[in-house]
């Protein structure tokens, strides 16, 4: 019988989209279909002194044109967030209202001002050139630092000042700052860890259906999260029963955090359907998702970190300002506190640490979970302050970190780490993801090449890394501040003929479920991966669940699938002895049959899924049937790990930096599927060289987007990035039926500071110790010229 589990099986899922029959939210097409333009601000702050829409609706194909007014006046709320931080103090977190449509002021570029609704996306276009709108602007800020100054333009008026909430985690500061007072080194850094635009090849594209003869809504929505946009869409925006509504989510082109929240479009779109009486679609121009989508990271951050005389991290402490953009998204509050605060013990045996928030509202567009969401940037962090301090104190930067690294432990045998910041890591050999990338890079052979000259500069860069996955359990999560629980469900479904459908809350936007959740289900019920179907993205077919975020899908979707597993083999065993004549503690089950023990007696899991379904020599105390729903709320988050290490060379007369080799070695526990793992990795990796290297988002003083476009926003290209050498070790999950930890966004995580780090090895002999990302052939040039004068 073929195993699955562990082998590169090719995904399923590729040979739709490869031939052009994926299906996504755009490519739906309702009868009697009408086609939204949202009219936006174009400025970063101003009051909306007045609206004319006459000419607008006068135009040919307009159907109705909606503005704020409408939206206040049929007293349809905010979109909410779904995660409370509130003030160090005992204050409740600042959460300003963020309407579907603006009537009072916008508050960043982009800002939907009005609704046209039209018989085609491009009348809708033309009209909104007619409708007129007249602004007040005012001074914006932009800086999530400078966002903080009581002086600052207030952005939301009916708040004191610009602070979404403030927040520390930690040791006391008072000790903190005692062990860096005495420390016999301090290495300091100040540092932008720049906005991001997450850019999925997939815009975000959202239809609302009202159907009123049933009464009832549909919304199709390119999301990672279709069963929480209801919830919230119904609970809080709307008001719609929750039960009338169902949520589809197609083939989604992307996402890499972008796609979990809720937007105002999906609102917007189903309550337009119910004032006009036809399904409305919205799909966004890809300049208008530059100032839609949820962008990522914002961080001005302070941080020293203290050593003593042999080299061992004796402190941390760390100020960070937090861009919120000029709303609070779904998930906003929870990355610079519990998805980045909580990650500062990285690999290290750091006693003291202290790390202190202050999140700000700012006129820029909203700021939430973008791939790795918080993670990177203390990885970042970290990984800069080391290397740098490796740097002054004229050691290796690699001796360093394994000097520093906590010891190995399983999580059985030896216990979780308990860190200073509130996390228990599960399990974890730090060192031999280092020393495994140490050995195939050709480490020691490196540094000994770099002391010779071509004529270029080489550069070596390490860094380590830690992420917290599979966030849970709900109640540790509630008290945390989260709005929502964080299992999973599955419902696995065998039908008479031994075929299974498995429904999963777990949604897919790129990571291959309908390949590893089907190679799980058929290993561990001895049936052909072709026999198993995955179901997910409706929330009329599947239960309650939570969706795809924070590397969560296998280690929590999977292990809630494994639950009903169980429970169908733990049926089937009994239905088998029944058939067998024996008693079932008697019987074993082993590649898709159960045999009775010491002997060749059997039955197969397609006779015993038959006898379910015709249940005519069957067990009297057992209910016909073969299908099983779990919810699975894990008891820890999971810990991958890895170690990434990269290799520059620095054009002395340009700057221009070319990455010859990128290596990654990465723990994420046991792997279902080696291919789609590496192809995880390979894409998280370019991700985080495209941070380090080409883009961010630039902001002028006026909060104007300067590169809003694909002519300005510089993303890595193929030949920008070299064939990354993959390796892994495991360490199992302890706490998970399938010992998986998780690994979409490990790449991200540990590649951003590989390769700052490497330039700035390379830089080592100008004096250099520090420079701001991107790191462009200009600034990297400029950075050397600074030494040279």
């Amino acid at each position: 019988m073929t195993k699955y589990i562990g082998k590169s099986v090719k995904r399923v899922e590729d040979k739709r989209f490869i031939t052009g029959k994926g299906k996504y939210t755009d490519d739906i097409v309702l009868p009697n279909m009408t086609y939204a333009y949202i009219v936006r601000s174009p400025y970063a702050h101003a009051k909306i002194e007045g609206i004319d829409t006459s000419q607008a609706a006068s135009a040919e194909g307009v159907i109705a044109i909606f503005t704020g007014k409408d939206i206040s006046d049929a007293k349809i709320n905010g979109v909410p967030c779904g995660w409370q931080v509130d003030f160090k103090n005992g204050d409740t977190m600042h959460e300003p209202p963020h309407p579907l449509l603006v009537s009072d002021k916008a508050r960043h570029v982009g800002d939907a001002i009005a609704v046209i609704i039209a018989e085609s996306r491009y009348a809708a276009r033309d009209a909104a050139d007619r409708l007129e709108i007249e602004y007040k602007v005012l001074d914006a800020v932009v800086s999530p630092k400078e966002a903080a100054d009581p002086d600052s333009p207030r952005i939301h008026d009916n708040l004191p000042n610009n602070l979404a909430f403030d927040w520390s985690l930690g040791n006391p500061i008072e000790e903190v700052d005692a062990a860096i007072e005495k420390a016999d080194h301090v290495t300091t850094l100040e540092f932008v860890n720049q906005r991001m635009v997450p850019n999925a090849i997939e815009p975000r594209s959202a239809i609302g259906e009202y159907d009123e003869t049933n009464d009832r809504y549909t919304l199709y929505t390119s999301s990672q999260n279709p069963h929480l946009i209801r919830l919230l869409m119904c609970a809080f925006v709307l008001g719609i029963p929750e039960h009338k509504v169902r949520v589809v989510s197609p083939d989604v082109g992307g996402g890499f955090g972008s796609k979990i929240f809720h937007y105002i479009e999906e609102a917007l779109v189903v309550w337009c359907s119910k004032q006009i009486g036809r399904p409305v679609k919205w799909t966004a121009e890809r300049s208008e998702s530059f100032v839609t989508d949820a962008h990522g990271r914002d961080h001005v951050t302070k941080a020293d970190m203290a050593f003593d005389a042999t080299g061992k991290i004796t402190a941390l402490r760390v100020k960070t300002f937090a861009g919120m953009g000029a709303y609070l998204s779904t998930f906003a509050p929870a990355v610079p506190t519990y998805l980045h605060g909580t990650l500062l013990q990285g690999l290290y045996t750091t006693p003291l640490i202290n790390v202190d928030v202050t999140a700000t509202f700012t006129n820029t567009v909203a700021v939430d979970a973008y791939r790795g969401a918080g993670r990177p940037e203390a990885t970042y962090l970290l990984e800069r302050l080391i290397e740098t301090a490796a740097i002054e104190m004229g050691v290796d930067p690699a001796e360093l970190r394994l000097k520093n690294f906590i010891p190995p432990f399983d999580g059985v045998e030896q216990p979780g780490y308990q860190t200073q910041v509130a996390l228990q890591y599960d399990s974890g050999n730090y060192e031999a993801v280092l020393k495994k990338a140490m050995e195939m890079v050709g480490y020691d052979d490196l540094r000994a090449k770099q002391k010779e000259s071509n004529g270029k500069l080489l550069g070596i860069g390490i860094s380590t890394y830690i992420e917290a996955c599979g966030i849970a359990p709900s109640a540790v999560v509630g008290a945390l501040g989260a709005r929502a629980g964080l299992y999973e469900v599955a419902q696995v479904r065998v039908q008479p003929t031994g075929k299974v459908n498995v429904y999963t809350g777990a949604h897919s936007h790129g990571q291959g479920h309908e390949t590893t959740f089907a190679q799980v289900v058929a290993d561990k019920l001895g049936i052909a991966l072709d026999d198993v179907e995955i179901v997910h993205g409706d929330s009329d077919a599947v239960a309650f669940g939570m969706g795809t975020y924070g590397s969560r899908s296998l280690a929590v979707g999977g292990s809630a699938i494994v639950r009903s597993i169980d429970k169908i083999l733990e049926k089937g065993k009994k239905i088998a002895a029944h058939s067998l004549e024996a008693r079932p503690e008697d019987l074993s089950f082993a590649d898709g049959k159960w045999t009775v023990k010491g002997s060749d007696k059997s039955v197969s899991f397609g006779d015993v899924a038959l006898t379910a379904y015709v249940p005519h020599n069957y067990p009297s105390d057992l209910e016909p049937g073969m299908d099983f729903n779990s919810f699975y709320d894990p008891t820890n988050f999971t810990y991958p790990f890895g170690a990434h290490i990269a290799v520059v060379e620095v054009d002395k007369d340009t700057g221009k930096v070319d990455l010859k080799r990128f290596v990654a070695v990465d723990d994420v526990g046991n792997v279902i599927n080696p291919m789609i793992v590496d192809g995880q990795i390979h894409g998280g990796v370019v991700q985080g060289i495209g941070q380090a290297l080409f883009e961010g988002a630039i902001y002028d003083d006026q909060g104007q987007l300067m590169n809003g476009s694909y002519m300005d926003y510089c993303m890595p290209r193929a030949d920008d990035v070299p064939m990354i050498e993959t390796d892994r070790t495991t360490t199992p999950c302890p706490h998970n039926p399938l010992g998986v930890k998780g690994a979409g966004e490990a790449g991200t995580i540990g590649s951003t500071a590989a390769v700052v780090n490497a330039v700035v090895d390379a830089l080592k002999q100008f004096g250099v110790r520090d420079l701001q990302m991107p790191l462009t052939s200009q600034t990297v040039w400029q950075a050397m010229q600074k030494s040279n004068s």
